[in-house]
C-alpha cells in the first residue's frame, strides 16, 4: 500500500528490547482540507534508517504494510491492534524547496548600434 502526505513528526529511534528497535513517522494526510488526518507509521530494525533524510514539512510517498494482531489480557479480554509498518519512503519535495526551478541568467544578445551585418 502507499499514501502521500506531509511529514508532521519524526521520532528518534528507540531500543524497545535488546533485539528490537523502532522509529515512528507521523504523516499529515489531507483528503479533506477541513479535517486533516494524522497517521502513525512504524519502522523497525534496519528500516529505521529510512527516516534519516526525512524532515518535518517534506512531502513524501510512504509505502507500508497493514499489520494486525490479537492479544488477550489477564482478565481474558481480547484486544486487537493495527500497525502501519513502513518499508519504503520517497521524498517528493522539501518544505524549503523553491516552487519554481532556478535557471541561469539570460544571455545578453542585444547588438551594438554599428553591428548591422545580418546574414540574410
Amino acid at each position: 500500500m502507499e499514501i502521500k502526505g506531509k511529514v508532521y513528526e519524526v521520532s528518534p529511534t528507540t531500543q524497545v528490547t535488546e533485539s528490537l528497535k523502532k522509529r515512528e513517522l507521523i504523516l499529515e494526510y489531507i483528503e479533506n482540507p477541513q479535517y486533516p488526518e494524522y497517521l502513525k507509521f512504524e519502522a523497525i530494525q534496519d528500516r529505521t534508517a529510512l527516516m534519516d533524510a526525512v524532515k518535518v514539512g517534506d512531502d513524501v510517498e510512504v509505502f507500508f504494510n497493514l499489520k494486525g494482531r490479537k492479544w488477550t489480557d489477564k482478565m481474558g479480554k481480547v484486544v486487537y491492534f493495527n500497525t502501519l509498518q513502513l518499508w519504503k519512503i520517497n521524498t517528493l519535495g522539501s518544505a524549503g524547496a523553491a516552487a519554481t526551478p532556478e535557471y541561469a541568467a539570460p544571455a545578453d544578445i542585444s547588438s551594438s548600434a554599428d553591428d548591422d551585418d545580418l546574414p540574410f
